[in-house]
């Protein structure tokens, strides 16, 4: 994906969030990240690695996410944060939660909830409400389905999944943004490629994560 966007050759490149539970190398991503010095916001996932409680709100509310959710604060986390450290912990940390970059604000899933994003296809009213309070073009993420729709308007699109898309292509994907036209891009990449690599890591379901890839939708480990 670096390599596509070396060749797209755009002035900036944002991250939404979400850098470092569902992977196999969580240091490198975020060394990666800021060895490239793309700016961005903290996702939910960021999130529970210092902060559990919103997650765990969430379970409460939602019984039919808590196996899914038990997952993933009581492991995925907890390994993601060992593998990090302190240090990236803490940049991470530092991600502010809303970015306004070129007219364009990026957030991971809503202004005011990390955790909950319109899906794709609901309608109109129901995309633009979380976003209200934002003037202009909106780019989020949460939902690993890139798209992008004008709502009265206004742009609102989601950036999809630069490692885990849930939308039945396994390819990476990303919005490009040229002037007022915005494409959603996918780059040609081996799912499998990656499977050694979570095992030789640690990765606590290397199995479920390897599948999910390969499918590009997600299910409940």
């Amino acid at each position: 994906m670096v390599a596509d966007l070396r060749v797209q050759a755009p002035d900036l490149v944002c991250h939404g969030g979400d850098l470092a539970v569902m992977g196999g190398e969580p240091a490198a991503v975020v060394d990666r990240i800021r060895e490239l010095g793309w700016p961005g916001v903290a996702g939910n996932t960021d999130e529970a690695l210092w902060d559990p409680a919103p997650g765990e709100r969430v379970m409460a509310a939602a019984p039919a996410l808590r196996g899914w959710l038990e997952v993933l604060l009581g492991r995925l986390v907890p390994w993601a944060r060992e593998a990090l450290g302190e240090e990236r912990v803490s940049w991470l940390r530092a991600q502010p939660l809303t970015r306004t970059e070129a007219g364009l604000t990026l957030v991971h899933a809503t202004p005011a909830d990390l955790w909950r994003a319109p899906l794709p296809g609901v309608p109109d009213d129901q995309l633009a409400a979380p976003y209200a309070a934002i003037a202009g073009p909106v780019v989020y993420g949460h939902i690993h389905r890139a798209f992008a729709r004008t709502v009265a308007g206004r742009l609102l699109a989601n950036a999809g999944s630069a490692g885990l898309p849930w939308d039945g292509d396994p390819r990476p994907g990303y919005l490009l943004f040229d002037g007022d036209s915005v494409t959603v891009r996918r780059v040609a990449h081996d799912p499998g490629a990656d499977d050694s690599l979570l095992r030789r890591a640690g990765f606590p379901l290397p199995e479920w994560l390897a599948t999910i890839r390969a499918r590009a939708v997600f299910e409940h480990p």
